[in-house]
């Protein structure tokens, strides 16, 4: 456990938290933070994940989509604080409405910082920021499942906070739009696709800075019928995100080739939706109002420092090591055609 002595430790009661997921990039750093500090944790989940789940932490295992077989392992229990990790379409946020409905003193609603108005039309983005992306059926997804569970807290007082994080990461997860297969060009020495013109501002946001702000309001009734952004206040050019990569990776002068975001999804409508949709928007962030409520908040991890050890996990999981040979034509066809004058 934390010293409570430390100046980052939370002086809070121990209180009963419920994660529905837990072992994802972000659930599992707020899960781990969340034992250290002595919450009683009890994490639901199918079971299936092979990431580890903290010491101390209760497991209950149970698909939330059987809601039969989420009553039957709470039966009797209450929280104070219910975290719903993997609600994404409004059928989901209403079978999660009529499952804690009574049950827990808040629930709190991971929703997306993608759902923010796109493209923004004015920065920072603050939690007041218009809900509206027509680009990403994802980011439309979260946005109707929050319109229930507001609607639900100003009729029935459903005890709601709505937590919207954007690109959160941890060593698993390549930031770069073709992950390892651009690790793999870059040693290779081949030419790397960079969506835009590289000079989109983006903010990313290590897992263990997340958890910092998100347990931290956890159980707090001040909370309730509020909605926080939780993001690292560093922001970067997608040039110098490919660049620290490339570093990392022992790159030193990676070959960047700039494609516009509007021809890569011509080509991949599977990659289109999220570029045009989120990261070919500058994204930068207030967080004053999750500092307000998380006094002690503040990310702390530089994406220098997070980049190496994303490089450094990967290199010492070969088996991670997968090469996209989709992605590589992709690369080479959209490289040829911009190099071409097209």
């Amino acid at each position: 456990m934390v010293n409570p002595l430390t100046p980052d430790a939370d002086t809070v009661a121990p209180r009963n938290i419920l994660f529905i997921g837990g072992t994802g990039v972000i659930s599992a750093a707020a899960a781990e933070r969340a034992v250290a500090l002595g919450h009683r944790l009890t994490i639901l989940n199918r079971g299936r994940s092979t990431r580890p789940v903290p010491d101390g932490a209760e497991i209950l295992t149970a698909d939330v989509r059987d809601a039969s077989a989420v009553r039957a392992v709470l039966a009797g229990r209450e929280f104070d604080a219910v975290a719903d990790f993997i609600t994404f379409t409004a059928d989901q946020a209403q079978a999660s409405l009529d499952l804690f409905s009574g049950r827990t003193g808040q629930y709190v609603f991971i929703s997306s910082a993608s759902a923010y108005q796109k493209p923004p039309t004015r920065l920072p983005i603050l939690e007041s920021t218009p809900l509206k992306n027509p680009f990403w059926q994802y980011s439309r997804d979260k946005i109707a499942c929050e319109e229930l569970f507001y609607k639900a807290y100003r009729e029935q007082d459903f005890p709601l906070t709505v937590v919207r994080p954007s690109h959160t990461y941890d060593r698993t997860k390549i930031a770069m739009v073709g992950g390892w297969t651009d690790i793999h060009r870059m040693r290779s020495g081949l030419p790397v696709m960079v969506h835009g013109d590289g000079t989109s501002l983006w903010t990313m946001t290590h897992s263990q800075d997340f958890a910092k702000a998100f347990v931290g309001l956890l159980g707090r009734p001040q909370a309730v019928g509020e909605s926080y952004t939780i993001t690292s206040d560093e922001y970067l050019p997608w040039n110098q995100i490919y660049q620290l990569f490339a570093r990392a990776a022992g790159v030193p002068e990676p070959e960047l080739v700039h494609v516009s975001s509007e021809t890569i999804a011509a080509h991949s409508a599977e990659l289109g939706a999220n570029l045009l949709g989120d990261r070919s928007h500058s994204v930068v962030f207030d967080n004053t109002k999750i500092k307000s409520l998380v006094p002690g908040y503040h990310a702390t991890i530089p994406f220098a420092d997070g980049a190496r050890q994303i490089v450094q996990w990967f290199d010492a999981n070969p088996r991670l090591q997968t090469v996209d040979q989709d992605y590589m034509a992709l690369s080479d066809r959209l490289i040829a055609w911009v190099r071409s004058g097209a």
